[in-house]
């Protein structure tokens, strides 16, 4: 693309910044009507007139008598025939009627016809035009005419066809009578006919009623045309009927003008006797007739706040000199909100009307729908002054400033008004009749922009030139030249929306809507709309007036040579800004003129232009004031300090300014396209129509305009033509301030926009005042301040470039139907995109992406599945029309598109695989541009997954070629924004694998999704080895941030296995990053951690996710044999703690964990010597760490279960009191009860959320419950036992004891005693308080006993220590030894028979054993013999020695026995049983029978 076409759309936002302001500055010089009158009042001189040195301001274009047929009919009837006249701009014909025949015949050119149609022999009283009803005939009657005699009321179809070349649609005129739509009077004689633009017709009668015409198609008995009478009640009815119009008597004030505002559904009529009444239709125009008003002396009425100044003269003016009311006009709510109506009087005063009740200064000036209620004057006009036309100007002698007199006032017979335009005809005497044409100053509109705060009342005054016209004979009709259709067509597409508040005139006649416009001044329109032309009907002929606008007096000037101060006065007259608008139109051609403007006309614009004596340089302007600065009394004073200076561009840079907002003025800040068969426009459904809101005509006009006048500014530039001239060599062609921001003339380019786009004002001659006692310093030199203006003016010359190829771009998309495109787009594009003004679209990078994917949109109309052609097909058009919406990026992508649909269609793989490779080597060469989430979507349905990886990929690295998602030192901000961008590219590839993956998939965007039945679903195995390509081709990318983004999405995935085999080499430092900080941090950490770092028991595990990332981590270090590493993370992993009550682990899980880490650390103490590992890499305490965690956390385990048993058996003893009537257990006892009972569960709950140490559960949990049994395992666990008589255990031993005592007797300690024991004995006899365990159980074995409160066994206790012992009898022996020797301990008789009888029972179980070991030794011996390490005699002398032993204990213990101090028969028993347990261990014979 050549570079003096290039776009940036940085300068284009800064232009429209520009844009914007200046078109809110204009809209706020469109004053109210109400607001000028108001200013007027404080103004000395309303009126003006055109200079005369300058072309006419108003000048007859043609004059044509009358057709002769007409002259000839009235002078058959020798001139005392009924004779009316009028105009009827809607069809371009004229029309007058002679006694009962009519005439037609066009007003704007000579065609030589003059068609007639004749009533019957009564004569034609009133005439009038309306738009026929739809529906009612056929289509090619467009119009109906009304004809009213004394006798009927005929209507009559009128047909219009266009000419041989189509460009005229009224060329041909023909008039169909309709026989049957014609009805009797009724003797109503009919003054003037008025219709609306729904086709009503009303009909005033002389009889001063108001009558409405109905007509329909009619069918059977239904009259097809009957007239209703609206204003007369029942008694009009009838004496209409009965009495005849001769009998009828009294005076009758006949209606001879009525109006009917289409805008507020309001009629007004006048009276002969100035009666003015207002008439309301409803809100929409269909609504009955219904008086509201009615004013009978408007004249007289005086206004407070806004009435014309009285005169001083003592004379009061006398009731027959008072003016008549003329004729009434309406106001358009483009003129003014609140004034609806206008009335001339016969001495060309005006007097502006209003139909609403509100008080107050513009009381209604938003309130332009309000319901009518009353009819007052709120504002009059003094007259024109006479004499206008020989040049005379108005200054302080201003009429208005003092009393008229009433023979300079002028003598008016008819008038008209219409969009700012007053005509009067002056009939003073002595002269002869001329026309007074009033409009709107366009030099006072200029000013109004540059006004200052001290003079802005006065210059918001209403301010009118006055024009005068000679005219032969008497005006009788004046009417507006409307615009064509066609053109009226593009007008109230442009300005229907933005200027009366509606998207289209559906009842109003467009032409008639269009010439209200007007109203708004040359000015503002001069661009766009033709010079306004009245045709003015007289009694001598027909005369053609055009009112030249600004532009076309300029043009006048360059044509005819003016001399230079000629042309110095208009642009002082105008301000160079306007002037030089109008130079840079003509230059351009932009403006509309009849006669084409010639080269030297252009040329000569353009000159003027670029003239820096008429147009001015750019200087230093805005507030010059110098503050006085001084010091403390008695300092001395530094003088006076100048503030800061504003750059004020010169006349060009402003006219450029005006030129361009006015040229978008219509559509920039408005939508784009309009929603049609929508109700609510909030809305965007699927059943309404999305259309672009300017019809093509209008979109194309526009761009016409703004694409010539771009290039008039381009070839200005290339030219090197006025200021570009000056700042031409300011640098290279790159670097110039003519091509891009590399000029080095301002510091920054903050500053620079700053100072190019600021506000400002320009004023020329305040910019050079005043005077300062220091010499200021100009921060600016003239060259810079050149440089900046032409900088700004490339800017905008960007902006129109950019706005005529918005334009193109909508008409593209309109000729192939918007609707159709955006129909299978989603509801947010078409809510963004039904909301999208102009401005956005040419300003905004939203507005850019919005028009990419409509561009995109039309393009798959082309290249989708049923295209209508190729690519080439429609991007040339795109790239000729709008190369910065459409660029060479977009030309590839589209490309790229084309082979991807061709591919889909393909059955050859080869030729598939071949064509999707040529679309991913396009789209690699622009991989910032593409839309990747549809494209990677058709690479997937391709299986072409490179491109689905890589291209993602190279566009996170366009995006953020800095690497500010890396870099520390950049801004937060920055970073995530870096980041987010990157992420979304990555989300694209991660959409592939969840694809894969087997998640349901969600429709993209722009990417037609192939039903399910068409598209391959590869198997399982087909499905792994794609996702095995993404990931080794992730990992092959540098990108780290994008390997910890694939990581973590594959982790929420679930494909964890694939995970850790294809992982890359930073997924351990990921996995360790992700599990030591909180998941948000993980994005950002990761990204920036450069190594792993130590694994120990520092940190804790929190979330369920961070647990996740751990579990990975120790599963990686399985699989790589680091079993060490792997122990360490479950340990960690096993002490997680969670402040989430759902995302606690259960003790068992916390036990596997610690479980597999124990293994974990087997494995690694068992793999010293393989390869990698060395003795220096193991912890040989770890493994005793994990075991004794373990342990503890075992002892937690049955802690937790104990007080939960504890809980609920409490829960259930309270639940069966409460069932079962118990006045054992009382109420205290109960909630004694309940109280245990949740403490129990509370810390059961307690236990369950982490790891507690073993103090802990001693302390808190196992000592306050009374757990002593899981307190006896932990002491022992904790080497308590290494003492065996120690206090503690003794203590724990005795509450243990007493505890089973209470619940279950001798029978349960023993169970527990033997429970225990077995676990924590330590095998050597050491390690139980033996001793104090059998004198406990023994004696509360005597007791129970003796107190027969349960039956004891003599060998109870007995077994159960040696249970204890593991069979092992001598430890118990011993125990009972020290007892029986302690006579302290044992003072009771029955007591110590009670051991005894335990020393038997233990006796007897070592002598059984020595025996069974006799039997089970004899194998072992005959080893041990035939091994020669010992003998069978020595064998046999060790048993003999253990029976000896025994033997003599049992000896030991029959003395003992009779020693005891009881009776015999209680003795016996035992005594006996240790005499045969001797005797049978001294015989040969066994004892198996003891």
């Amino acid at each position: 693309m050549a570079l003096d076409e290039d776009v940036v759309l940085r300068d284009v936002t800064n232009a429209g910044i520009v844009i914007t302001n200046r078109i809110a500055r204009e809209v706020a010089t469109q004053l109210d009507l109400e607001e000028s009158l108001e200013a007027s009042r404080y103004a000395t001189d309303p009126y003006t007139t055109h200079p005369r040195e300058w072309p006419p301001l108003v000048e007859v274009v043609d004059t044509w008598e009358l057709p002769p047929v007409l002259i000839e009919r009235y002078n058959a009837a020798g001139g005392e025939g009924t004779a009316l006249c009028g105009i009827f701009p809607e069809i371009r014909r004229a029309w007058a009627s002679v006694d009962n025949s009519l005439f037609l015949w066009r007003f704007d050119k000579r065609d030589g016809q003059c068609p007639e149609f004749n009533v019957e022999e009564q004569a034609i009283c009133a005439v009038g035009l309306t738009k026929s009803k739809p529906g009612v005939f056929v289509e090619a009657i467009q119009y109906l005419l009304i004809l009213a005699t004394p006798a009927e009321l005929i209507l009559v179809g009128v047909c219009s066809s266009g000419g041989a070349d189509g460009m005229d649609p009224y060329a041909e005129i023909s008039l169909q009578p309709l026989s049957e739509y014609t009805i009797a009077s009724d003797g109503v004689t009919m003054t003037c006919i008025t219709c609306t633009d729904k086709g009503r017709i009303f009909l005033a009668g002389r009889d001063g009623n108001i009558y409405e015409l109905h007509y329909t198609s009619g069918s059977g008995w239904q009259k097809r045309c009957r007239k209703i009478c609206l204003t007369s009640g029942l008694g009009g009815v009838i004496s209409r009927w009965v009495v005849p119009n001769v009998f009828k008597f009294g005076a009758v004030d006949p209606i001879v003008e009525m109006i009917y505002d289409s805008e507020r559904c309001i009629l007004y009529t006048r009276t002969e006797e100035m009666k003015v009444q207002v008439f309301v239709l409803g809100s929409n125009g269909d609504g009955p007739l219904k008086k509201v008003a009615e004013e009978r002396n408007l004249i007289n009425q005086r206004n407070g706040s806004y009435g014309s100044r009285q005169s001083k003269g003592p004379r009061a003016m006398s009731r027959s000199a008072l003016p008549s009311i003329v004729c009434i006009s309406l106001l358009s709510t483009l003129e003014s909100k609140s004034l609806h109506l206008l009335a001339v009087l016969s001495d060309g005063r005006r007097m502006y009307l209003t139909t609403s009740s509100s008080n107050g200064n513009l009381g209604a000036y938003n309130s332009s729908h309000q319901t009518p209620s009353c009819l007052k004057v709120v504002a009059t006009r003094p007259s024109p002054p006479l004499g206008v036309g020989g040049g005379l100007t108005f200054g302080a002698n201003s009429i208005s400033g003092r009393p008229q007199n009433e023979e300079l006032l002028p003598k008016v017979e008819t008038a008209f008004y219409s969009a700012g335009t007053l005509v009067l005809s002056d009939s003073s005497p002595p002269t002869i009749s001329s026309l007074l044409l009033v409009s709107k100053d366009p030099v006072a509109q200029s000013s109004i922009s540059g006004t200052s705060a001290l003079n802005a009342r006065t210059s918001f005054a209403l301010r009118e030139i006055v024009s005068s016209l000679p005219v032969e004979g008497r005006m009788l009709f004046v009417a507006d030249v409307l615009p064509l259709p066609d053109a009226a067509a593009t007008m109230q597409s442009l300005y229907s929306q933005i200027e009366f508040g509606v998207s289209d005139f559906s009842d109003e006649h467009s032409e008639k809507a269009v010439g209200k416009l007007w109203a708004r001044g040359d000015l503002s329109t001069q661009h766009i709309l033709p010079r306004r032309r009245l045709v003015v009907f007289s009694t001598m002929g027909m005369m053609d007036i055009a009112f030249n606008r600004p532009v076309d007096i300029l043009r006048r000037l360059f044509e005819s040579n003016s001399p230079r101060s000629i042309l110095e006065d208009f642009f002082k007259r105008f301000g160079a800004g306007e002037a030089a608008a109008m130079c840079l139109m003509l230059a351009s051609r932009i403006v509309h003129c009849e006669n084409l403007i010639t080269n030297v006309i252009a040329d000569k614009a353009g000159e003027a232009f670029e003239d820096p004596r008429i147009v001015g340089m750019p200087q230093l302007g805005g507030n010059t004031a110098l503050s006085d600065t001084r010091t403390a009394a008695g300092g001395f004073s530094m003088g006076q300090v100048a503030e800061e200076a504003v750059p004020v561009f010169s006349g060009a840079h402003e006219g450029l300014c005006l030129c361009s907002s006015r040229l978008l003025f219509p559509l920039w800040e408005l939508p784009v396209v309009a929603l049609k068969g929508i109700s609510d426009s909030t809305t965007t459904s699927h059943n309404g129509l999305v259309v672009c809101r300017l019809s093509a005509g209008a979109m194309q006009i526009l761009e016409n305009k703004l694409r010539a006048l771009e290039k008039f500014l381009r070839s200005r530039r290339n030219q090197r033509r006025g200021l570009y001239g000056c700042v031409a060599g300011l640098g290279d062609v790159t670097g110039s301030i003519l091509y891009g921001s590399g000029s080095d003339l301002v510091s920054s380019d903050r500053n620079m926009v700053k100072s190019i786009f600021g506000t400002y004002t320009r004023n020329m001659e305040s910019a050079g005042t005043g005077t300062s006692n220091k010499r200021q310093r100009l921060p600016y030199s003239p060259a810079e301040l050149a440089a900046m203006e032409v900088r700004a003016m490339e800017c905008i010359r960007q902006l129109l470039l950019r706005s005529a190829e918005a334009l193109f771009l909508l008409q593209l998309l309109s000729q192939h139907h918007l609707t159709r495109l955006v129909q299978g787009l989603d509801d947010s594009f078409r809510q963004a995109i039904a909301q999208l003004t102009f401005n956005q679209l040419v300003c905004s990078a939203e507005g850019d992406n919005l028009a990419t994917r409509l561009i995109s949109a039309l393009m798959q109309y082309y290249t989708g599945p049923d295209g209508r052609g190729t690519v080439d097909d429609i991007s040339g058009r795109l790239r000729e029309g709008c190369p910065s919406y459409f660029k060479e990026s977009d030309y590839k992508f589209f490309l790229a598109v084309e082979c991807l649909e061709r591919a889909a269609v393909t059955l050859d793989p080869m030729e598939k695989e071949n064509l999707a490779r040529e679309a991913f080597n396009c789209l690699s060469k622009i991989p910032e541009s593409a839309d990747l989430r549809t494209v990677c979507k058709r690479f997937e349905d391709l299986r072409f997954y490179e491109a689905v990886v890589r291209l993602p990929l190279q566009k996170a690295q366009a995006l953020d070629p800095g690497g500010n998602a890396f870099n520390e030192q950049t801004d937060l901000a920055a970073r995530e924004r870096a980041l987010s961008e990157r992420e979304q590219c990555y989300e694209i590839i991660i959409s592939a694998l969840r694809s894969l993956k087997g998640d349901v998939l969600l429709k993209e965007f722009g990417s037609p999704m192939k039903p399910a039945a068409s598209r391959s679903i590869p198997d399982m195995a087909t499905r792994s080895k794609y996702i095995c390509q993404i990931v080794q081709l992730g990992v092959q990318s540098p990108d780290k941030i994008f390997h910890n983004y694939l990581y973590r999405s594959m982790i929420d995935l679930g494909l964890d296995n694939e995970l850790l085999e294809y992982g890359g080499p930073d997924l351990v430092p990921f996995l360790q990053n992700a599990g030591r900080h909180p998941i948000q941090e993980v994005r950002a950490v990761s990204a920036l951690t450069a190594g792993p770092s130590p694994i120990g028991q520092s940190g804790v595990v929190g979330t369920t996710n961070e647990a996740k990332y751990f579990d990975l981590l120790a599963r990686y270090y399985v699989t790589k044999r680091q079993h060490l590493l792997a122990a360490h993370v479950l340990l960690r992993l096993a002490g997680r703690r969670s402040s989430d009550p759902g995302d606690v682990l259960t003790l068992e899980e916390r036990c596997q964990y610690l479980s597999n880490a124990v293994l974990q650390a087997k494995n690694a103490n068992s793999s010293k010597g393989l390869a990698g590992s060395t003795p220096d890499t193991l912890d040989n305490g770890l493994l005793e760490q994990l075991e004794g965690k373990l342990a503890v956390l075992r002892f937690q385990m049955k802690i937790k279960e104990e007080l939960e048993a504890l809980a609920s058996r409490i829960e259930s003893v309270a639940s069966t009191s409460d069932s079962v009537q118990n006045e054992i257990i009382t109420d205290n006892d109960l909630a004694a009860n309940s109280s245990i009972a949740n403490t129990a569960r509370q810390k059961a709950k307690e236990l369950s959320l982490e790891l507690k140490t073993i103090t802990q559960l001693y302390n808190e949990y196992a000592v306050p419950f009374e757990l002593w049994e899981i307190c006896l395992e932990m002491l022992y666990f904790a080497n308590y036992s290494s003492d065996g008589n120690t206090s503690i255990v003794r203590e724990t031993w005795a509450r243990l004891i007493d505890q089973t005592l209470s619940t279950g007797g001798i029978a349960e300690a023993c169970s527990v005693l033997k429970r225990v024991g077995v676990n924590i004995y330590p095998g050597d006899g050491g390690g139980i308080p033996l001793e104090s365990l059998c004198l406990h159980l023994e004696k509360a074995a005597l007791e129970r006993s003796e107190s027969g409160v349960e039956s004891i066994g003599n060998d109870d206790v007995a077994r159960a220590l040696i249970a204890v012992c593991k069979g092992a009898t001598e430890p118990v022996l011993n125990a009972y030894d020290q007892l029986l020797l302690n006579g302290a301990i044992l003072p009771s008789p029955k007591l110590r028979l009670r051991l005894l009888q335990s020393v038997l029972v233990v006796l007897h179980e070592w002598a059984m054993s020595i025996s069974s070991q006799t039997v089970s030794r004899s194998a072992t011996a005959a080893s041990l013999v035939l091994a020669g390490k010992y003998t069978l005699d020595q064998i046999a002398i060790f048993n003999q020695g253990v029976r000896d032993k025994i033997a003599s204990a049992a000896n030991r213990y029959m003395t003992e026995v009779r020693r005891l101090a009881l009776p015999q028969n209680q003795t016996e028993a035992v005594y006996r049983g240790f005499k045969e347990l001797e005797e049978s261990l001294v015989s040969s014979f066994s004892f198996s029978q003891f």
